[in-house]
């Protein structure tokens, strides 16, 4: 399982490798939203669930503070079509 860190100066989640660094950046948007807006794992970590192990702690990280979020992200859209356990975290206005 991958050690995914919040780091919250730079509004990302983040998991270190030393091939580089993956990350899922995030804005805040006014009414307790985060709009989920890249996911980036490097070509050579890409295939392992490291995208998924960043969406799933973003997820929490919304659940926990009582955010919605927004998946701009076109690869967090499709994480969405397969757990739709956790669209219901997802902006109505999005």
């Amino acid at each position: 399982m991958e050690r995914v860190e919040h780091d919250l100066a730079a509004r990302r989640f983040l998991v270190r490798h030393p091939e580089g660094e993956s990350e899922l950046t995030y804005a805040e948007r006014p009414g307790q939203v985060l709009d989920l807006i890249h996911t980036e794992v490097p070509r050579a970590l890409r295939g392992r669930g490291i995208g998924s192990a960043l969406v799933r702690e973003a997820m929490a990280h919304a659940r926990r503070g009582g955010y919605r979020v927004i998946p701009s992200c076109p690869f967090i859209a499709r994480w969405l079509e397969d757990h739709p356990e956790e669209r219901d975290l997802v902006d109505a206005s999005a």
